[in-house]
């Protein structure tokens, strides 16, 4: 734990705050053009933060508009690539300054533990925007093996304005997978956070601007993804649109996208994500304090979360039981402002509600509880749900097959690799996975077998900021995010065929 979070930081900060709640368009705060507002709750306690403005299709149409005034200007887009590289990277530095500001929004609006928000998600964010600008000026485009006598380049462009539309499980740290690339090729941006948590997002729009990005450059819109949301899917300005979420609404911009302009779009949506644990493993310790992380990190609610323990029948009651150890131990569910705490709250009522009908109905199908299993602190108001393990699920159970998106575990047994691999892939999702094995002829073979667009082994991890992230099957469609490979979904590729004389 860093030496400034500390418990009286935390209060001090908490006294100072000022939410910013309005429309962030053209470079200045404004209210909707309805004055319409929503209210955004602290889900530890259940009580309103503040109200936020409710943007429609006609705010969403301004900010595309200043969006593709600037664009058109080339105010952004016309910058040399050191030049954009330096504003975004004192854009990156702001954003580590301003750090726990950032992270007390997104605890208190989020629910999500402080700790967790100071040290990794801020960071990262941070870490995230100042990587792509450092790939600015390091991408090269190309000259195409041509016959004598012909010249020709494949040059990228920006795609123009794009439009982004967040998740609420990270939002600061989603901002910056979709600003990072976006921004640093050049395209201006229409951002949308997620109704329930947006206040992070719009300090960040305030802290871009003061680093140096022009007005109309980067725009926030929030408000309800049905009206919003909606509106930059079916936007005919607008060139791109990035999403991440639900599998479901993914599903709508693409129709979207069909219903306007055939605006390109960029899809990164749920998982139902397997930890397949083998036979061979002899440090059970390390195994569980990683397959607890996958689980129940950020309360589970995370599209890469390792939902499903798939593990050999003649270790499974060992490492269960380490497991149960280990949470009993190390897991504390608390006041996301704790800096002690590894669990928050739920984002919402409604989740949490959902939530407990996955466990209610996973008992009523006769599955055994192991761990957990019932709401908790329901005397703050809050929505907290205990972390819960499943044990001696079938791969046929409502909790191994839905993404629950809370703290649920479902562990499976099974008796070979082959058997291992196919209940892995039997899922219409393939966003990540887990391996463990201490043979690399098993690992190499069934991490090709395993259907994922990462495949973690021996740890839990999705990789870092040089690698892409994306899934197969129905996690993902269109591009990836992270690395340089985000890059090129954000350009237009164009080829100039010059004949000589």
């Amino acid at each position: 734990m860093s030496d400034s979070l500390t418990p009286n930081a935390i209060a001090q900060q908490v006294e100072r705050l000022e939410y910013r709640n309005q429309a962030f368009i053209d470079g200045q705060f404004v209210p909707a053009q309805s004055g319409a507002t929503y209210e955004t709750l602290n889900p530890a306690t259940g009580e309103v933060l503040t109200e936020v403005a409710a943007c429609t299709a006609e705010d969403v149409d301004r900010a595309v508009q200043a969006a593709r005034r600037a664009f058109e200007a080339g105010v952004w887009s016309g910058l040399a690539p050191a030049e954009r590289k330096a504003i975004l990277q004192r854009f990156a530095d702001l954003i580590e300054a301003n750090c726990l500001e950032l992270a007390v929004l997104e605890a208190l609006e989020a629910g999500k533990p402080i700790g967790e928000c100071f040290n990794v998600d801020i960071p990262d964010t941070a870490n995230t925007i100042r990587w792509h600008a450092e790939a600015i000026d390091k991408l090269y485009d190309a000259v195409a093996p041509t016959e004598k006598g012909v010249v020709a380049t494949v040059t990228r462009e920006p795609i123009g304005v794009v439009g982004a539309v967040l998740p609420w499980n990270f939002p600061a740290m989603m901002a910056g997978w979709k600003l990072g690339p976006a921004l640093a090729t050049g395209n201006s941006v229409v951002l949308k956070p997620a109704e329930l948590t947006s206040l992070s997002t719009l300090r960040l729009a305030e802290l871009a601007h003061e680093a140096g990005i022009p007005a109309g450059v980067l725009n926030v819109v929030p408000g309800l993804g049905h009206e919003a949301g909606k509106a930059i899917g079916l936007h005919a300005d607008i060139d791109l649109a990035a999403f991440t979420g639900s599998t479901e609404v993914g599903r709508k911009f693409l129709e979207y996208s069909a219903a306007s302009n055939l605006k390109r779009v960029v899809l990164e949506c749920g998982g139902k994500n397997p930890q397949v644990v083998m036979p061979d493993v002899s440090d059970l310790k390390t195994v569980a304090s990683n397959v607890l992380a996958a689980a129940f990190w950020n309360m589970g609610e995370n599209c890469s979360a390792g939902s499903r323990l798939i593990v050999h029948r003649s270790i499974k009651d060992d490492l269960v039981d380490e497991m149960q150890r280990q949470l009993e131990n190390d897991w504390k569910t608390g006041d996301p402002l704790d800096p002690e705490v590894q669990l928050g709250a739920l984002v919402e009522r409604a989740h949490m509600e959902k939530v407990l009908g996955h466990i209610e109905r996973a008992k009523a199908e006769g599955l055994r509880v192991v761990s957990g299993g019932e709401r908790l602190r329901e005397e703050s108001g809050g929505y907290f749900v205990a972390p819960t393990i499943f044990d001696d699920v079938t791969p046929e159970a409502g909790i191994a097959r839905e993404e629950i998106f809370g703290p649920v575990l479902a562990v499976i047994p099974f008796d070979t690799e082959e058997e291992a691999i196919a209940i892995a892939n039997d899922t219409c999702y393939g966003l990540a996975a887990s391996l463990w094995s201490e043979d690399l002829n098993t690992v190499h073979r069934m991490a090709a077998a395993i259907k994922a667009g990462t495949i973690a082994v021996n740890c839990f991890s999705e990789g870092d900021i040089t690698t892409p992230f994306g899934g197969y099957k129905q996690s993902g469609f269109g591009g990836r995010d992270k690395s340089v490979y985000a890059h090129d979904q954000y350009c237009e590729l164009k080829t100039t065929w010059i004949q000589l004389s």
